[in-house]
């Protein structure tokens, strides 16, 4: 199954929330995807340009797409963003194919 980068922030009135009534997300997150046939592989929060990230497996890409787009409807999130991980032999098999492709640069 395709693995899922996932980062996200909550907004001010989330962390208000949750500081009135501390809650780990872990839970939610991985009822979320397991509701479309996947798995949570880890939920880290962090300094920095994000409130945290998750990293999960999914059946496909639709699937995914339904996780987060649930997610990001329910008002808790200033942002979230997702990003397919590919694994090394993906990359390779991309690379191959790649060679195969016959690219134009525009105006050439």
């Amino acid at each position: 199954m395709p693995l899922y980068l996932t980062r996200f922030s909550y907004t001010p009135e989330t962390w208000a929330r949750l500081i009135g009534k501390p809650e780990d997300r872990r839970l939610a997150a991985q009822s979320y995807i397991e509701s479309v046939g996947g798995k949570l592989h880890g939920f880290w929060y962090a300094f920095g340009t994000y409130d945290g990230y998750n990293l999960w497996e999914a059946p496909d890409n639709v699937s995914m797409a339904a996780v987060a787009l649930a997610i990001s409807a329910g008002d808790a999130l200033s942002s979230f963003e997702t990003t397919v991980l590919l694994t090394v032999e993906e990359t390779m098999d991309a690379l191959r194919k790649a060679g195969q492709v016959r690219y134009r640069a525009p105006g050439e």
